[in-house]
């Protein structure tokens, strides 16, 4: 019954450290990175839908992005999707393939994102020791349903903290890799 439920808690914080890294991966760092298009949607026939879904995107440079669609007559729309998304990115088309160049990042939007990184981590930090509360609740409740004893259930919360620590030195760890990759000129 405890170890369900710390499996459970295992998973669950595990899944939050994905998540930071794939919102870290939509965060532009001045570098040319195919995940940074993942949130811009694209009204296709009527549905929005991902970029990736409807266009090949490669990095053919270190600060350029070629994004060449299956469909060649949704060029623009793409085109008009990429403006209005909040990306700063200016397309140019050549009628076949859309290239956005990445700009250098300035010093005062490199703090800005900075300040974001450090924010979504809070976040996720926040949401890792929530599920240390849930987890240390069912734990407590195992107890007073009499379905576990109180030296067990003692374990369990001590292996929640051990297992809580873990996944916050990784994502302070995640945090530190995204902010080196901002700051770096």
């Amino acid at each position: 019954m405890i170890s369900e439920v710390l499996k459970d808690a295992d998973d669950r914080m595990h899944k939050g450290v994905e998540a930071l890294r794939r919102e870290y991966g939509t965060i532009r760092a001045g570098r040319a990175n195919p995940s940074i298009l993942d949130k811009v949607m694209v009204d296709y026939y009527g549905s929005p839908t991902p970029i990736n879904q409807l266009a090949n995107i490669s990095v053919p440079e270190p600060r350029m992005l070629v994004v060449q669609p299956w469909d060649k007559s949704i060029l623009p729309t793409l085109e008009k999707a990429i403006l209005k998304s909040d990306l700063g990115l200016n397309p140019s088309s050549d009628g076949t393939v859309i290239r956005l160049i990445i700009p250098q990042l300035t010093s005062e939007r490199r703090n800005e994102l900075v300040k974001t990184v450090k924010k979504k981590a809070e976040e996720a930090r926040v949401a890792i020791r929530n599920i240390r509360r849930d987890t240390n609740d069912q734990l407590k409740k195992l107890e007073k349903d009499h379905l576990a004893s109180e030296d067990e259930v003692k374990r369990g919360q001590d292996e929640v903290q051990k297992l809580t620590d873990k996944i916050i030195k990784e994502i302070d760890h995640v945090m530190d890799v995204k902010e080196k990759e901002i700051t770096e000129v």
